[in-house]
Protein backbone atom coordinates (compact mmCIF):
# COMPACT_ATOMS: atom_id res chain seq x y z
CA UNK A 1 0.00 0.00 0.00
CA UNK A 2 1.36 3.40 -1.01
CA UNK A 3 0.41 6.53 0.84
CA UNK A 4 -0.11 9.83 -0.94
CA UNK A 5 1.94 12.95 -0.28
CA UNK A 6 0.03 16.07 -1.32
CA UNK A 7 2.42 18.93 -2.04
CA UNK A 8 0.24 22.00 -2.34
CA UNK A 9 1.50 25.48 -3.25
CA UNK A 10 -0.85 28.34 -2.44
CA UNK A 11 -0.16 31.17 -4.90
CA UNK A 12 -1.97 34.39 -4.04
CA UNK A 13 -1.37 38.13 -4.10
CA UNK A 14 -3.91 40.90 -3.49
CA UNK A 15 -5.15 42.78 -6.54
CA UNK A 16 -2.83 45.78 -6.96
CA UNK A 17 -3.36 47.80 -10.15
CA UNK A 18 -2.54 51.51 -10.28
CA UNK A 19 -2.68 52.88 -13.83
CA UNK A 20 -2.41 56.39 -12.38
CA UNK A 21 1.23 55.73 -11.30
CA UNK A 22 4.01 54.45 -13.54
CA UNK A 23 6.11 53.31 -10.57
CA UNK A 24 3.88 52.07 -7.77
CA UNK A 25 5.81 50.33 -5.01
CA UNK A 26 3.17 47.73 -4.08
CA UNK A 27 3.02 46.49 -7.68
CA UNK A 28 6.53 45.15 -7.02
CA UNK A 29 4.88 42.32 -5.07
CA UNK A 30 3.72 40.90 -8.39
CA UNK A 31 6.88 41.60 -10.37
CA UNK A 32 9.13 40.01 -7.75
CA UNK A 33 6.88 36.96 -7.50
CA UNK A 34 6.88 36.45 -11.27
CA UNK A 35 10.68 36.61 -11.51
CA UNK A 36 11.55 34.79 -8.31
CA UNK A 37 8.71 32.26 -7.88
CA UNK A 38 6.28 31.68 -10.74
CA UNK A 39 8.72 31.46 -13.66
CA UNK A 40 11.29 29.35 -11.71
CA UNK A 41 8.56 26.95 -10.57
CA UNK A 42 7.08 26.67 -14.04
CA UNK A 43 10.38 26.03 -15.74
CA UNK A 44 11.46 23.33 -13.27
CA UNK A 45 8.08 21.57 -13.34
CA UNK A 46 8.18 21.59 -17.14
CA UNK A 47 11.65 20.00 -17.14
CA UNK A 48 10.39 17.24 -14.86
CA UNK A 49 7.35 16.66 -17.05
CA UNK A 50 9.44 16.64 -20.24
CA UNK A 51 11.78 14.06 -18.70
CA UNK A 52 8.85 11.80 -17.90
CA UNK A 53 9.30 11.98 -14.11
CA UNK A 54 5.97 10.76 -12.68
CA UNK A 55 4.50 13.37 -10.34
CA UNK A 56 1.27 15.08 -9.36
CA UNK A 57 1.19 18.19 -7.19
CA UNK A 58 -1.52 20.76 -6.60
CA UNK A 59 -1.53 24.52 -6.56
CA UNK A 60 -3.82 27.46 -5.88
CA UNK A 61 -3.89 30.26 -8.41
CA UNK A 62 -6.11 32.80 -6.69
CA UNK A 63 -8.48 34.89 -8.85
CA UNK A 64 -6.73 38.22 -8.07
CA UNK A 65 -3.38 36.72 -9.05
CA UNK A 66 -4.78 35.31 -12.30
CA UNK A 67 -6.32 38.68 -13.15
CA UNK A 68 -3.02 40.48 -12.59
CA UNK A 69 -1.02 37.92 -14.58
CA UNK A 70 -3.35 38.54 -17.52
CA UNK A 71 -3.52 42.32 -17.19
CA UNK A 72 -1.92 44.03 -20.21
CA UNK A 73 -0.75 47.10 -18.29
CA UNK A 74 0.89 45.06 -15.53
CA UNK A 75 2.52 42.73 -18.05
CA UNK A 76 3.97 45.72 -19.93
CA UNK A 77 5.32 47.20 -16.71
CA UNK A 78 6.78 43.85 -15.75
CA UNK A 79 8.63 43.66 -19.06
CA UNK A 80 10.22 47.04 -18.41
CA UNK A 81 11.24 45.80 -14.95
CA UNK A 82 12.78 42.68 -16.48
CA UNK A 83 14.69 44.75 -19.03
CA UNK A 84 16.05 46.90 -16.20
CA UNK A 85 17.18 43.78 -14.30
CA UNK A 86 19.06 42.55 -17.37
CA UNK A 87 20.69 45.95 -17.77
CA UNK A 88 21.69 46.01 -14.10
CA UNK A 89 23.04 42.46 -14.42
CA UNK A 90 25.45 43.59 -17.15
CA UNK A 91 26.57 46.51 -14.98
CA UNK A 92 27.06 44.21 -11.99
CA UNK A 93 29.34 41.89 -13.95
CA UNK A 94 31.49 44.90 -14.80
CA UNK A 95 31.36 46.41 -11.28
CA UNK A 96 32.48 43.20 -9.58
CA UNK A 97 35.19 42.18 -12.05
CA UNK A 98 37.91 42.77 -9.40
CA UNK A 99 35.92 41.15 -6.57
CA UNK A 100 36.23 37.36 -6.96
CA UNK A 101 33.86 36.64 -4.06
CA UNK A 102 31.04 38.50 -5.85
CA UNK A 103 31.93 38.28 -9.54
CA UNK A 104 30.89 34.65 -9.82
CA UNK A 105 27.50 35.53 -8.36
CA UNK A 106 27.13 38.52 -10.67
CA UNK A 107 27.66 36.27 -13.69
CA UNK A 108 25.11 33.84 -12.26
CA UNK A 109 22.57 36.67 -11.98
CA UNK A 110 23.26 37.79 -15.54
CA UNK A 111 22.55 34.31 -16.87
CA UNK A 112 19.56 33.93 -14.58
CA UNK A 113 17.82 37.17 -15.54
CA UNK A 114 18.52 36.83 -19.25
CA UNK A 115 17.10 33.29 -19.16
CA UNK A 116 14.06 34.53 -17.24
CA UNK A 117 13.44 37.16 -19.92
CA UNK A 118 13.73 34.50 -22.65
CA UNK A 119 11.24 32.27 -20.84
CA UNK A 120 8.78 35.13 -20.38
CA UNK A 121 8.84 36.22 -24.02
CA UNK A 122 9.64 33.11 -26.03
CA UNK A 123 8.43 30.09 -24.08
CA UNK A 124 5.45 31.49 -22.16
CA UNK A 125 4.49 34.29 -24.57
CA UNK A 126 3.64 36.56 -21.62
CA UNK A 127 0.95 34.10 -20.45
CA UNK A 128 1.96 32.34 -17.24
CA UNK A 129 -1.64 31.34 -16.53
CA UNK A 130 -1.71 29.51 -19.85
CA UNK A 131 1.57 27.80 -18.96
CA UNK A 132 0.19 26.58 -15.64
CA UNK A 133 -2.99 25.45 -17.41
CA UNK A 134 -0.86 23.45 -19.87
CA UNK A 135 0.77 21.60 -16.95
CA UNK A 136 -2.69 20.83 -15.61
CA UNK A 137 -3.73 19.54 -19.02
CA UNK A 138 -0.68 17.22 -18.89
CA UNK A 139 -1.97 15.85 -15.53
CA UNK A 140 1.16 16.93 -13.65
CA UNK A 141 -0.58 19.73 -11.80
CA UNK A 142 -4.03 20.18 -10.27
CA UNK A 143 -5.04 23.82 -9.92
CA UNK A 144 -7.63 24.68 -7.30
CA UNK A 145 -9.53 27.91 -6.87
CA UNK A 146 -9.80 30.23 -3.86
CA UNK A 147 -12.14 32.92 -2.56
CA UNK A 148 -12.83 35.55 -5.23
CA UNK A 149 -10.67 38.15 -3.47
CA UNK A 150 -9.31 35.98 -0.65
CA UNK A 151 -11.92 37.23 1.80
CA UNK A 152 -11.84 35.63 5.26
CA UNK A 153 -15.16 33.76 5.12
CA UNK A 154 -15.81 33.08 8.85
CA UNK A 155 -16.20 36.81 9.47
CA UNK A 156 -18.84 37.09 6.72
CA UNK A 157 -21.24 34.67 8.42
CA UNK A 158 -23.79 37.37 9.33
CA UNK A 159 -24.36 37.86 5.58
CA UNK A 160 -24.45 34.43 3.89
CA UNK A 161 -24.85 36.13 0.50
CA UNK A 162 -21.34 37.55 0.87
CA UNK A 163 -19.88 34.10 1.45
CA UNK A 164 -21.74 32.64 -1.50
CA UNK A 165 -20.55 35.44 -3.77
CA UNK A 166 -16.90 34.92 -2.79
CA UNK A 167 -17.19 31.24 -3.73
CA UNK A 168 -19.43 31.50 -6.79
CA UNK A 169 -17.45 34.32 -8.41
CA UNK A 170 -14.24 32.35 -7.88
CA UNK A 171 -15.66 29.18 -9.47
CA UNK A 172 -17.00 31.09 -12.50
CA UNK A 173 -13.64 32.84 -12.84
CA UNK A 174 -11.85 29.47 -12.76
CA UNK A 175 -14.03 28.09 -15.55
CA UNK A 176 -13.29 31.15 -17.68
CA UNK A 177 -9.52 30.82 -17.37
CA UNK A 178 -8.97 27.06 -17.09
CA UNK A 179 -11.76 25.66 -19.25
CA UNK A 180 -13.08 23.22 -16.64
CA UNK A 181 -14.69 23.11 -13.21
CA UNK A 182 -12.35 23.15 -10.21
CA UNK A 183 -12.22 20.03 -8.06
CA UNK A 184 -11.17 21.81 -4.90
CA UNK A 185 -10.85 25.16 -3.19
CA UNK A 186 -8.28 26.71 -0.91
CA UNK A 187 -10.41 28.51 1.64
CA UNK A 188 -8.73 31.90 2.21
CA UNK A 189 -6.44 31.58 5.24
CA UNK A 190 -7.89 28.02 5.58
CA UNK A 191 -10.81 29.79 7.27
CA UNK A 192 -13.72 27.42 7.88
CA UNK A 193 -16.91 27.57 9.95
CA UNK A 194 -19.60 24.87 10.34
CA UNK A 195 -22.06 25.14 7.47
CA UNK A 196 -19.62 26.60 4.97
CA UNK A 197 -19.37 23.19 3.31
CA UNK A 198 -22.94 23.55 2.01
CA UNK A 199 -21.93 26.67 0.10
CA UNK A 200 -19.04 24.72 -1.43
CA UNK A 201 -21.35 21.82 -2.31
CA UNK A 202 -23.66 24.19 -4.19
CA UNK A 203 -20.74 24.96 -6.51
CA UNK A 204 -19.89 21.25 -6.90
CA UNK A 205 -16.54 21.62 -5.12
CA UNK A 206 -15.28 18.29 -3.81
CA UNK A 207 -12.67 19.19 -1.20
CA UNK A 208 -11.02 21.96 0.80
CA UNK A 209 -8.05 22.31 3.17
CA UNK A 210 -8.04 23.06 6.90
CA UNK A 211 -5.29 23.35 9.47
CA UNK A 212 -4.53 20.30 11.61
CA UNK A 213 -6.99 21.15 14.38
CA UNK A 214 -9.78 21.43 11.83
CA UNK A 215 -9.62 17.62 11.68
CA UNK A 216 -8.44 16.69 15.17
CA UNK A 217 -11.12 18.89 16.84
CA UNK A 218 -13.94 17.85 14.50
CA UNK A 219 -17.27 16.51 15.80
CA UNK A 220 -17.58 13.56 16.26
CA UNK A 221 -13.96 12.86 17.03
CA UNK A 222 -12.03 11.59 14.03
CA UNK A 223 -10.33 8.22 14.15
CA UNK A 224 -7.17 8.87 12.13
CA UNK A 225 -6.26 12.51 12.73
CA UNK A 226 -5.18 14.60 9.75
CA UNK A 227 -3.88 11.53 7.87
CA UNK A 228 -7.28 10.51 6.49
CA UNK A 229 -9.75 13.13 5.22
CA UNK A 230 -13.28 13.50 6.53
CA UNK A 231 -16.51 14.13 4.70
CA UNK A 232 -18.50 17.09 5.98
CA UNK A 233 -22.31 16.73 6.24
CA UNK A 234 -22.70 18.12 2.71
CA UNK A 235 -20.37 15.46 1.30
CA UNK A 236 -17.46 17.83 0.60
CA UNK A 237 -14.16 16.45 1.92
CA UNK A 238 -11.84 18.27 4.33
CA UNK A 239 -8.08 17.56 4.27
CA UNK A 240 -5.94 18.57 7.25
CA UNK A 241 -2.43 19.98 7.18
CA UNK A 242 0.35 17.67 8.41
CA UNK A 243 2.29 19.46 11.18
CA UNK A 244 5.51 17.45 10.77
CA UNK A 245 6.20 18.18 7.10
CA UNK A 246 5.09 21.77 7.60
CA UNK A 247 7.52 22.40 10.45
CA UNK A 248 10.48 21.10 8.46
CA UNK A 249 9.96 23.85 5.90
CA UNK A 250 8.11 26.63 7.74
CA UNK A 251 9.73 26.69 11.17
CA UNK A 252 11.93 29.73 11.79
CA UNK A 253 14.16 27.66 14.09
CA UNK A 254 14.07 24.19 12.49
CA UNK A 255 13.05 24.83 8.88
CA UNK A 256 15.39 24.28 5.95
CA UNK A 257 15.23 27.90 4.63
CA UNK A 258 17.14 29.13 7.69
CA UNK A 259 20.27 27.18 6.81
CA UNK A 260 23.34 29.42 6.96
CA UNK A 261 24.43 28.51 3.39
CA UNK A 262 21.27 29.90 1.82
CA UNK A 263 20.98 33.36 0.34
CA UNK A 264 20.12 36.13 2.78
CA UNK A 265 16.80 37.71 1.81
CA UNK A 266 17.42 41.14 3.33
CA UNK A 267 20.90 42.12 2.05
CA UNK A 268 20.35 43.72 -1.35
CA UNK A 269 22.39 46.20 -3.39
CA UNK A 270 19.33 48.45 -3.55
CA UNK A 271 20.14 49.32 0.06
CA UNK A 272 23.90 48.64 0.16
CA UNK A 273 25.36 50.49 -2.83
CA UNK A 274 25.81 54.20 -3.58
CA UNK A 275 22.63 56.04 -4.40
CA UNK A 276 23.77 57.30 -7.79
CA UNK A 277 24.54 53.76 -8.94
CA UNK A 278 21.21 52.21 -7.91
CA UNK A 279 19.05 55.28 -8.62
CA UNK A 280 17.71 54.02 -12.01
CA UNK A 281 16.58 50.76 -10.40
CA UNK A 282 14.75 51.95 -7.27
CA UNK A 283 11.82 54.32 -6.76
CA UNK A 284 11.98 57.64 -8.65
CA UNK A 285 11.06 59.49 -5.44
CA UNK A 286 14.34 58.37 -3.87
CA UNK A 287 12.96 55.47 -1.84
CA UNK A 288 15.33 52.52 -1.87
CA UNK A 289 14.04 49.00 -2.42
CA UNK A 290 15.19 45.48 -3.24
CA UNK A 291 16.56 44.94 -6.71
CA UNK A 292 16.96 41.15 -6.54
CA UNK A 293 20.77 41.33 -6.51
CA UNK A 294 21.82 39.78 -3.20
CA UNK A 295 25.40 38.65 -2.64
CA UNK A 296 25.41 37.38 0.94
CA UNK A 297 24.37 34.20 2.68
CA UNK A 298 22.46 33.97 5.92
CA UNK A 299 25.73 33.18 7.76
CA UNK A 300 24.11 33.18 11.22
CA UNK A 301 22.97 35.56 13.93
CA UNK A 302 25.29 38.34 12.82
CA UNK A 303 25.28 41.49 10.72
CA UNK A 304 28.61 40.48 9.17
CA UNK A 305 27.27 38.36 6.34
CA UNK A 306 29.63 36.19 4.31
CA UNK A 307 29.48 35.89 0.49
CA UNK A 308 26.79 33.62 -0.96
CA UNK A 309 27.91 30.76 -3.21
CA UNK A 310 25.02 29.60 -5.36
CA UNK A 311 26.63 26.24 -6.15
CA UNK A 312 27.10 25.42 -2.47
CA UNK A 313 23.54 26.59 -1.73
CA UNK A 314 22.01 24.51 -4.53
CA UNK A 315 23.85 21.41 -3.31
CA UNK A 316 22.51 22.14 0.16
CA UNK A 317 18.98 22.34 -1.26
CA UNK A 318 19.47 18.91 -2.82
CA UNK A 319 20.64 17.53 0.54
CA UNK A 320 17.61 19.01 2.26
CA UNK A 321 15.33 17.51 -0.38
CA UNK A 322 16.86 14.10 0.31
CA UNK A 323 16.27 14.58 4.04
CA UNK A 324 12.66 15.68 3.45
CA UNK A 325 11.89 12.60 1.35
CA UNK A 326 13.66 10.30 3.82
CA UNK A 327 11.54 11.70 6.64
CA UNK A 328 8.38 11.19 4.61
CA UNK A 329 9.38 7.55 3.97
CA UNK A 330 9.73 6.93 7.70
CA UNK A 331 6.49 8.82 8.32
CA UNK A 332 4.55 6.69 5.84
CA UNK A 333 6.07 3.49 7.22
CA UNK A 334 4.67 4.46 10.62
CA UNK A 335 1.29 5.57 9.27
CA UNK A 336 0.82 2.41 7.22
CA UNK A 337 1.12 0.34 10.39
CA UNK A 338 -0.86 2.72 12.60
CA UNK A 339 -3.98 3.40 10.50
CA UNK A 340 -5.35 -0.11 10.45
CA UNK A 341 -5.43 -0.61 6.72
CA UNK A 342 -6.48 2.90 5.70
CA UNK A 343 -4.38 4.58 3.02
CA UNK A 344 -2.60 7.54 4.65
CA UNK A 345 -2.41 10.99 3.12
CA UNK A 346 0.13 13.60 4.22
CA UNK A 347 -0.90 17.10 3.20
CA UNK A 348 2.01 19.54 3.00
CA UNK A 349 0.75 23.00 1.97
CA UNK A 350 2.97 26.07 1.66
CA UNK A 351 2.69 29.60 0.33
CA UNK A 352 4.07 29.33 -3.18
CA UNK A 353 6.03 32.56 -2.76
CA UNK A 354 8.19 30.86 -0.13
CA UNK A 355 9.83 28.98 -2.99
CA UNK A 356 12.08 31.45 -4.77
CA UNK A 357 11.03 34.79 -3.32
CA UNK A 358 11.64 34.26 0.40
CA UNK A 359 13.77 31.15 -0.05
CA UNK A 360 15.74 31.61 -3.26
CA UNK A 361 16.85 27.97 -3.37
CA UNK A 362 13.29 26.74 -2.79
CA UNK A 363 12.53 25.77 -6.43
CA UNK A 364 15.73 23.69 -6.49
CA UNK A 365 14.62 21.97 -3.30
CA UNK A 366 11.17 21.27 -4.74
CA UNK A 367 12.56 19.83 -7.98
CA UNK A 368 14.77 17.38 -6.07
CA UNK A 369 11.93 16.40 -3.74
CA UNK A 370 9.89 15.44 -6.79
CA UNK A 371 12.79 13.54 -8.37
CA UNK A 372 13.54 11.58 -5.20
CA UNK A 373 9.89 10.90 -4.41
CA UNK A 374 9.54 9.21 -7.81
CA UNK A 375 12.31 6.73 -6.90
CA UNK A 376 11.09 5.33 -3.57
CA UNK A 377 8.31 2.76 -2.91
CA UNK A 378 6.64 4.01 0.27
CA UNK A 379 4.50 6.84 -1.08
CA UNK A 380 3.75 8.75 -4.24
CA UNK A 381 2.99 12.36 -5.01
CA UNK A 382 -0.69 12.94 -5.65
CA UNK A 383 -3.58 15.33 -5.14
CA UNK A 384 -6.61 15.39 -2.89
CA UNK A 385 -8.85 14.45 -5.80
CA UNK A 386 -6.59 11.44 -6.51
CA UNK A 387 -7.04 10.30 -2.93
CA UNK A 388 -10.84 10.67 -3.02
CA UNK A 389 -11.11 8.77 -6.29
CA UNK A 390 -9.19 5.84 -4.81
CA UNK A 391 -10.72 6.09 -1.31
CA UNK A 392 -14.38 7.08 -1.75
CA UNK A 393 -15.51 6.05 1.76
CA UNK A 394 -14.52 8.25 4.70
CA UNK A 395 -15.80 9.25 8.12
CA UNK A 396 -18.42 12.02 8.32
CA UNK A 397 -17.62 14.81 10.78
CA UNK A 398 -17.88 18.58 11.12
CA UNK A 399 -14.73 20.70 11.53
CA UNK A 400 -14.94 23.56 14.03
CA UNK A 401 -14.39 27.19 13.17
CA UNK A 402 -10.67 27.31 12.36
CA UNK A 403 -7.91 28.89 10.29
CA UNK A 404 -4.19 28.45 9.74
CA UNK A 405 -3.42 31.86 11.25
CA UNK A 406 -1.57 32.38 14.52
CA UNK A 407 -3.74 30.98 17.30
CA UNK A 408 -5.74 28.88 14.85
CA UNK A 409 -8.94 30.93 14.76
CA UNK A 410 -9.82 34.49 13.67
CA UNK A 411 -7.45 36.48 15.88
CA UNK A 412 -5.20 37.64 13.04
CA UNK A 413 -8.08 39.12 11.04
CA UNK A 414 -10.17 40.35 13.99
CA UNK A 415 -7.84 42.32 16.21
CA UNK A 416 -7.61 45.74 17.80
CA UNK A 417 -5.63 46.89 14.78
CA UNK A 418 -8.24 45.96 12.19
CA UNK A 419 -11.62 45.25 13.83
CA UNK A 420 -12.95 48.65 12.76
CA UNK A 421 -13.30 47.47 9.15
CA UNK A 422 -16.06 44.93 9.72
CA UNK A 423 -18.92 47.25 10.55
CA UNK A 424 -18.23 48.97 7.24
CA UNK A 425 -17.86 45.73 5.28
CA UNK A 426 -21.04 44.23 6.71
CA UNK A 427 -23.01 47.43 6.19
CA UNK A 428 -21.83 47.62 2.57
CA UNK A 429 -22.74 43.94 2.21
CA UNK A 430 -26.26 44.62 3.44
CA UNK A 431 -26.64 47.42 0.90
CA UNK A 432 -25.24 45.20 -1.89
CA UNK A 433 -27.81 42.48 -1.17
CA UNK A 434 -30.51 45.13 -1.47
CA UNK A 435 -29.06 46.45 -4.73
CA UNK A 436 -28.97 42.93 -6.13
CA UNK A 437 -32.78 42.85 -6.16
CA UNK A 438 -32.93 45.78 -8.60
CA UNK A 439 -33.60 45.45 -12.29
CA UNK A 440 -31.36 48.01 -14.01
CA UNK A 441 -33.14 50.77 -15.88
CA UNK A 442 -30.29 51.22 -18.37
CA UNK A 443 -26.98 49.69 -19.46
CA UNK A 444 -25.25 52.42 -17.45
CA UNK A 445 -27.03 51.34 -14.26
CA UNK A 446 -26.08 47.71 -14.94
CA UNK A 447 -22.43 48.77 -15.22
CA UNK A 448 -22.68 50.65 -11.94
CA UNK A 449 -24.26 47.67 -10.17
CA UNK A 450 -21.54 45.35 -11.43
CA UNK A 451 -18.84 47.80 -10.33
CA UNK A 452 -20.43 48.05 -6.88
CA UNK A 453 -20.04 44.27 -6.62
CA UNK A 454 -16.35 44.55 -7.60
CA UNK A 455 -15.66 47.29 -5.05
CA UNK A 456 -17.23 45.25 -2.26
CA UNK A 457 -15.22 42.16 -3.19
CA UNK A 458 -11.97 44.13 -3.30
CA UNK A 459 -12.66 45.68 0.12
CA UNK A 460 -13.14 42.19 1.59
CA UNK A 461 -9.61 40.96 0.79
CA UNK A 462 -8.13 39.35 3.91
CA UNK A 463 -4.74 40.78 2.93
CA UNK A 464 -5.67 44.26 4.15
CA UNK A 465 -6.63 43.10 7.66
CA UNK A 466 -3.52 40.89 7.78
CA UNK A 467 -1.24 43.80 6.86
CA UNK A 468 -2.84 45.99 9.51
CA UNK A 469 -2.21 43.26 12.10
CA UNK A 470 1.42 42.66 11.12
CA UNK A 471 2.26 46.36 10.91
CA UNK A 472 3.81 46.39 7.42
CA UNK A 473 2.53 48.80 4.73
CA UNK A 474 -0.36 49.66 7.06
CA UNK A 475 -1.17 52.99 5.39
CA UNK A 476 -1.65 51.26 2.06
CA UNK A 477 -3.91 48.57 3.55
CA UNK A 478 -6.05 51.15 5.33
CA UNK A 479 -6.28 53.23 2.17
CA UNK A 480 -7.29 50.28 0.02
CA UNK A 481 -10.04 49.28 2.47
CA UNK A 482 -11.45 52.77 2.87
CA UNK A 483 -11.25 53.58 -0.84
CA UNK A 484 -13.16 50.48 -1.92
CA UNK A 485 -15.82 50.98 0.77
CA UNK A 486 -16.13 54.67 -0.17
CA UNK A 487 -16.39 53.79 -3.85
CA UNK A 488 -19.11 51.30 -3.06
CA UNK A 489 -21.10 53.75 -0.94
CA UNK A 490 -20.94 56.44 -3.62
CA UNK A 491 -22.08 53.97 -6.28
CA UNK A 492 -24.86 52.81 -3.98
CA UNK A 493 -26.09 56.37 -3.55
CA UNK A 494 -25.84 57.23 -7.25
CA UNK A 495 -27.67 54.05 -8.28
CA UNK A 496 -30.50 54.60 -5.82
CA UNK A 497 -30.87 58.25 -6.86
CA UNK A 498 -30.43 57.41 -10.57
CA UNK A 499 -27.66 60.03 -10.94
CA UNK A 500 -24.66 57.99 -12.06
CA UNK A 501 -21.46 59.85 -12.92
CA UNK A 502 -20.43 57.97 -16.06
CA UNK A 503 -16.93 59.46 -16.25
CA UNK A 504 -16.12 58.47 -12.68
CA UNK A 505 -17.65 55.02 -13.21
CA UNK A 506 -15.47 54.52 -16.29
CA UNK A 507 -12.38 55.41 -14.29
CA UNK A 508 -13.30 52.87 -11.59
CA UNK A 509 -13.87 50.20 -14.22
CA UNK A 510 -10.40 50.88 -15.62
CA UNK A 511 -8.56 51.16 -12.33
CA UNK A 512 -10.27 48.33 -10.43
CA UNK A 513 -10.46 46.07 -13.47
CA UNK A 514 -11.17 42.71 -11.85
CA UNK A 515 -13.80 40.17 -12.91
CA UNK A 516 -14.99 41.75 -16.19
CA UNK A 517 -17.63 39.02 -16.46
CA UNK A 518 -19.21 39.63 -13.02
CA UNK A 519 -22.99 39.87 -12.65
CA UNK A 520 -24.14 41.78 -9.57
CA UNK A 521 -27.15 39.46 -9.21
CA UNK A 522 -24.84 36.90 -7.63
CA UNK A 523 -25.70 38.71 -4.37
CA UNK A 524 -29.42 37.97 -4.57
CA UNK A 525 -30.79 36.14 -1.53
Amino acid sequence: MQGILVLHLHAHLPFVHHPEHEHFLEEDWLYEAITETYIPLLSRLEVLADEGIPFRISMTLSPPLVQMLRNDLLCARYERRLDALCELAEREVERTRHEPAFHKTARFYRDHFFHTRWLWHERYRRDLVGAFRALQDRSCLEIVTCGATHGFLPLMQPRPELVRAQVAVAVAHYRRHFGRDPFGIWLPECGYYPGLDWVLAEENLRYFFVDTHGITDATPRTRHGPYVPIFTPSGVAAFGRDPESSEQVWSAELGYPGDFDYRDFYRDIGFDLDWEYVRPYVQPDGQRKSTGFKYHRITGETDRKEPWDWEVAFRRAEEHAANFVFNRERQFEHLNSALGGRTPVVVAPYDAELFGHWWFEGPVFLEHVIRRAAQQPHFRLGTCSDYLQENPTNQVATPPMCSWGAGGYAGVWLDGSNDWIYRHLLYAGKRMVELAEREPSSPLEKRALDQAARELLLAQSSDWAFIMKTGTMVDYAVRRTTEHVSNFLRLDEEIRNRRIDENWLGWLEFRNAIFPEIDYRIYRS
